[in-house]
């Protein structure tokens, strides 16, 4: 399973944001998955296929929604960064081992399972089928057969303001994060909601978005609060980015004043030269060219010496 699945997975892990989670999407809004009615359950699943060999299929999170001590149902969350078009096919893989495993231990009654898939992608939306039909070549005459099966997937950079605010944990931020990052690539994140679960919440964003400086913040993870800390703190971290990259620019110039001058002095640089030294970003290299320019009778001998 890919990295981003599996840090959100440590997030939708807590029992406030998976009843959070199943309560906003599901229930729009209305409390009735409560945290403390969730019981922990496995994500793996084990079955035997035609070669006699036990495989095991593993979901992101599963547990068990309990009311008044009555096993109600099982609720799954299966995390998708990018469209995958094959998914229903996972999802009625884990849902029949799910059922299965229920037959095995001889349950005289028989949970519903219910799985969602949560999209995160910003770029555009889940544009794959939904179901298991549509993603086969059934002969003529064998449609009606053909038993369907569909999956249930919750676009979470499309959610409105409305949907959004019917969270009421963490993921609240995550989700508002990721509406904002669609409309706009360069947003800072800037909610002032107090982060619960910060460590889970800066990974998902470093993960999600490739941005390394949420890795940074883990160091001093004590110092955020909310995403108006995290903007803070990006802003400092682009100020010093930009001071050392003003510093690699400025010594990048240096090195290539050096070369030109050192050149000039032992004959005419041609536009075709001096632009290859110009453009050249690895100062290191420019270095070396430095060594070459100084050590060369001629221009001409310095180009061969670059070839």
């Amino acid at each position: 399973m890919g990295e981003k699945d599996i840090t959100e997975k440590i997030l939708a892990d807590y029992n406030d944001v998976f009843a959070d989670i199943m309560n906003g999407l599901l229930f729009a809004g209305e409390q009735r998955i409560l945290p403390e009615a969730l019981e922990n359950t496995s994500i793996h699943s084990q079955y035997k296929a035609e070669d006699e060999k036990v495989h095991e299929l593993e979901r992101d999170v599963a547990k068990y929604w309990k009311e008044k001590e009555v096993e109600l149902a099982i609720c799954g969350i299966e995390n998708q960064s990018v469209v995958e078009k094959n998914m229903p096919f996972r999802v009625i893989g884990y849902d029949g081992t799910a059922y299965r495993s229920q037959l095995l231990e001889e349950r005289k009654k028989i949970l519903p399972v219910v799985t969602i898939v949560l999209y995160f992608g910003t770029d555009r939306h889940w544009n794959s089928k939904k179901n298991i039909k549509s993603l086969m070549e059934i002969p003529e005459g064998l449609d009606k057969f053909v038993n369907d099966y569909s999956m249930q997937v919750f676009e979470i950079a499309w959610l409105t303001e409305e949907e959004i605010e019917r969270f009421q944990s963490d993921f609240r931020i995550v989700a508002n994060f990721f509406v904002k990052k669609r409309k706009n690539k360069d947003y800072i994140p800037d909610d002032p909601t107090e982060i619960k679960h910060v460590d889970e919440v800066l990974k998902l964003l470093q993960v999600m978005t490739g941005d390394d400086r949420y890795k940074e913040m883990f160091k001093k993870k004590k110092e955020v609060h909310s995403m108006c800390d995290v903007a803070e703190r990006l802003e400092k971290m682009g100020i010093a980015k930009g001071i050392e990259l003003g510093r690699e620019e400025e010594k990048k110039a240096s090195r290539v004043e050096f070369i030109l001058r050192v050149l000039e002095m032992k004959g005419g640089v041609d536009e075709k030269t001096r632009k290859r030294i110009e453009e050249e970003p690895d100062v290191d290299l420019l270095d070396i060219w430095f060594t070459k320019a100084l050590k060369a009778n001629t221009v001409q001998e310095f180009e061969q010496a670059l070839d």
